[in-house]
């Protein structure tokens, strides 16, 4: 059974390289592994190493902090495991995906009357 932050650091990965649009495959050349190993990390199904997740985040340009994201630092019964939070998880949609790669290729002003439109729809001011 994986780590539970195993788990969530493979899902972080695989988060950054859908927002990319990499492949498994163009990730896996970027570090020099086979494509299974990355299905593998996105899985939980193997831990990545400090050396490994230090290539992958250069790879995918996020800090290596960027995989830890998310997880909750309070201790589990005095131990030191940590558990991840369950956070409604946005990124996991391609639809969302898809609409951050759309709005970052408008220009500033399209891009601010979009938000601006998207506010006002949620009601969120």
């Amino acid at each position: 059974m994986a780590h539970p932050i195993d788990l969530h650091v493979g899902k972080r990965l695989r988060q950054r390289r859908r927002l990319l649009g990499m492949t498994q495959q163009s990730l896996a050349d970027a570090v020099n592994i086979r494509f299974q190993q990355i299905q593998k990390y996105e899985s939980g199904a193997n831990r990545i190493s400090a050396s490994r997740l230090w290539a992958l985040a250069r790879a995918l340009e996020a800090p290596v902090s960027y995989f830890f994201e998310g997880l909750d630092e309070t201790p589990i019964n005095g131990s030191h495991e940590h558990s991840t939070k369950a956070p409604a998880d946005a990124f996991q949609s391609k639809e969302t995906i898809d609409l951050v790669r759309a709005f970052y290729t408008l220009n500033d002003e399209p891009r601010r009357r979009l938000l601006d439109l998207a506010r006002a729809m949620s009601g969120d001011s």
